[in-house]
């Protein structure tokens, strides 16, 4: 099995695909790790007052449009904060009353403007500004979301790009007869072993580059500073949840895959497992939006859904420990019997070439 998965991988690494299409992931991911940087900077900003002189933002950032609203007292100001109607209000001008964790382009201009209009007017160094949030903690919930939702994008394609690769090699091998000769010398769930395993450490090098690419390039964007608490967790958790998931998948579609001899009828035959795939794909994006919510909760414990949903849920909320092991041994059971079904529905349509076999006639068939 292991000299089966050793040929697989040098094999596909060497071909010039594979390294092209590995280098522009890993520009694609660097770039998107700048796209907040360069791309997702308000252009105007709503302020409040409370007993307090407007700051001459404006003159600080010429480019950014600044509205200016009065409150007479703090529970106005809390309100129209909570309500959304304003990004900040600056109270008797020594703190600012924000929703979450201020924005952080606003947040230095109020320092700085701040700091130069009391040093202009008392010539001496005066305290910053006071942040004070007046809503729930959501210091990290912005990048827990766009983590979570990268997540989902990079899952679905590794798995379902190589999952494909899996199917389209057992089905050319059946189709010039190659399997034959091979299984001369190896026993099927060997040679099924060896080519989902294979296939399957080129998916985890694609998705080491991945992660070393975002993370290296969010560090020198600066946006690694929103990374929230357990980082190296949700990295981890993301590569035991592939290797989950792909081996699921993968195994599955080599079994159907077993089924047919043509690279023309991969794509009918493997219509239910990849509608499987997308449905898993959808759940797991709605649950980027609402992780804690029931649908998302109740789907991350179902086999194999949970191998998308899960690690997104981590991503983008605090999930109890109990919870991650729970669905953890549930797909590990769920894999094991894949494991045990697709084997044999391999060892017993691999050979059968022509016509596309039934999957009854071959669960059947002893």
């Amino acid at each position: 099995m292991m000299l089966v998965a050793r040929r697989e991988i040098t094999t596909q690494i060497r071909t010039r695909s594979f390294v092209i299409s590995l280098l522009v992931t890993v520009v694609v991911v660097g770039a998107l790790a700048f796209a907040p940087k360069l791309f997702d900077r308000p252009d105007s900003y709503t302020i409040g007052t409370v007993n307090s002189q407007q700051l001459p933002l404006e003159a600080a950032a010429p480019d950014i449009e600044f509205e200016w609203r009065s409150f007479p007292d703090e529970a106005a100001a809390t309100r129209a904060v909570l309500d959304g109607d304003v990004d900040a209000v600056l109270v008797d001008g020594a703190k600012v009353f924000t929703d979450g964790q201020i924005e952080t382009e606003l947040g230095v201009l109020l320092q700085s403007t701040h700091r130069e209009a009391k040093l202009g007017a008392a010539g001496v160094q005066i305290a910053p500004l006071q942040m004070e949030s007046v809503g729930a903690d959501t210091r990290y919930q912005a990048a827990r979301t766009g983590i979570a939702v990268v997540l989902v994008l990079v899952l679905f394609m590794l798995i379902l790009g190589q999952v494909m690769m899996v199917a389209m090699g057992v089905v050319e091998e059946k189709g010039s007869r190659i399997v034959e000769i091979l299984l001369s010398s190896v026993r099927p769930w060997q040679l099924l072993g060896g080519k989902v395993i294979g296939l399957g450490v080129l998916g985890l090098i694609n998705l080491g580059a991945i992660l070393v690419a975002g993370i290296g390039a969010s560090f020198a964007s600066g946006f690694a500073a929103d990374f929230p608490p357990g980082m190296t967790g949700i990295v981890a958790g993301v590569l035991v949840w592939f290797v989950l998931g792909y081996a699921f998948f993968a195994t599955l579609g080599a079994a159907l895959a077993s089924l047919v001899s043509r690279q023309e009828e991969v794509g009918n035959v493997m219509s239910p497992m990849t509608m499987l795939i997308m449905a898993a794909y959808f759940v797991a994006f709605y649950a980027t939006t609402d992780p804690t919510g029931t649908l998302a909760t109740i789907v991350s414990f179902v086999p194999p859904f949970s191998s998308m949903v899960m690690p997104v849920r981590m991503a983008a909320t605090e999930v109890p420990l109990w919870e991650v092991a729970a669905s953890a041994g549930l797909m590990v059971l769920a894999v094991l019997a894949i494991l045990a079904f697709g084997a044999k529905v391999y060892e017993r349509a691999v050979l059968r070439t022509g016509a596309r076999v039934k999957l009854g006639e071959v669960l059947r068939a002893k």
